[in-house]
C-alpha cells in the first residue's frame, strides 16, 4: 500500500503565519555532558503542518480534543489548481462538482509549497469566502499547501498598509465544524482520490496543532 509524508519538517526555517511563535529547537541535553540527548522545542499550535479547530477563530468552538481522533482521518479529494496566480482566488469553480461530494476533505494543490521557506510562500492563492462557505456545505473539510486557506499577510504583518485583513474562509468553514489543514507539501502527482491520515499532537485544549499527515491509497 504506497504511502506518502505530506508534513514539512518542523526546524528553525519553518515559515510561519505573521504574528506566530517562531519555531525554536535547541539541545536542552547531550551525550558529551548527560550521557544521553533531549531537545527543547518551542513551537506555536499552528506551526508547520498543521490542523485548525473550530476554536481557531469562532468563539465556542470545539477544541481538536474534543474530536474523536478518528475524524482525523480523512476520504480526500485531489484538486489541482497549480495553475492559480499569486494571491488569486480559488473560486467556486475550481472545484469538484457538487455531485461528487462523497468525501471528507477537499485537498487544494496550489503549487506553493515549492515556496516554503521563501517570502514568496506568503503570497500563495487562497480559497474565496464563497468557495469556502461552498465546501462547508458540501460537508469537506479542506486541506491545502498554502500557510492559510484565507490571504496572508506579508512578513511585514497584519498591522502594516496594504495588508490583508480578515478570515472569512476560516470562518465559513470553522464555523461549520470543518477542519482545515494548512502547509501540506508533496500533493504533485497523487492519485485524485486517498485516505489522508493527519493526527494532531495530542495538546489540551488545542485551538490548532502540528500534525504528520500522510496520504495512502
Amino acid at each position: 500500500m504506497p504511502t506518502r509524508d505530506l508534513s514539512h519538517p518542523l526546524d528553525g526555517e519553518t515559515t510561519v503565519y505573521p504574528g506566530d511563535p517562531e519555531v525554536e529547537i535547541s539541545p536542552a541535553a547531550t551525550h558529551e555532558d548527560d550521557g544521553y540527548r533531549v531537545t527543547a522545542v518551542g513551537i506555536g499550535s499552528h506551526a508547520g503542518t498543521h490542523l485548525d479547530a473550530p476554536s481557531h477563530t469562532e468563539p465556542g468552538g470545539r477544541n481538536l480534543d474534543e474530536f474523536e481522533v478518528g475524524r482525523f482521518a480523512f476520504d480526500a479529494r485531489l484538486v489541482d489548481c497549480s495553475g492559480k496566480e499569486a494571491r488569486e482566488p480559488i473560486r467556486v469553480g475550481d472545484l469538484p462538482d457538487e455531485s461528487e461530494a462523497d468525501f471528507g476533505m477537499l485537498v487544494i494543490r496550489t503549487g506553493w509549497a515549492d515556496h516554503w521557506t521563501e517570502d514568496r510562500y506568503f503570497d500563495h492563492p487562497y480559497l474565496s469566502a464563497a468557495a469556502a462557505k461552498a465546501c462547508a456545505e458540501r460537508g469537506w473539510s479542506v486541506g491545502v499547501d498554502a500557510l492559510s486557506v484565507d490571504p496572508s499577510p506579508s512578513r511585514r504583518g497584519r498591522e502594516a498598509d496594504g495588508e490583508p485583513s480578515g478570515v472569512p474562509a476560516h470562518h465559513a468553514l470553522l464555523g461549520s465544524e470543518r477542519l482545515i489543514l494548512e502547509n501540506l507539501t508533496g500533493l504533485a502527482d497523487l492519485p485524485e482520490r486517498f485516505e489522508l491520515r493527519a493526527y494532531p499532537l495530542a495538546l489540551a485544549d488545542a485551538d490548532g496543532a502540528p500534525a504528520r499527515a500522510v496520504a495512502v491509497w
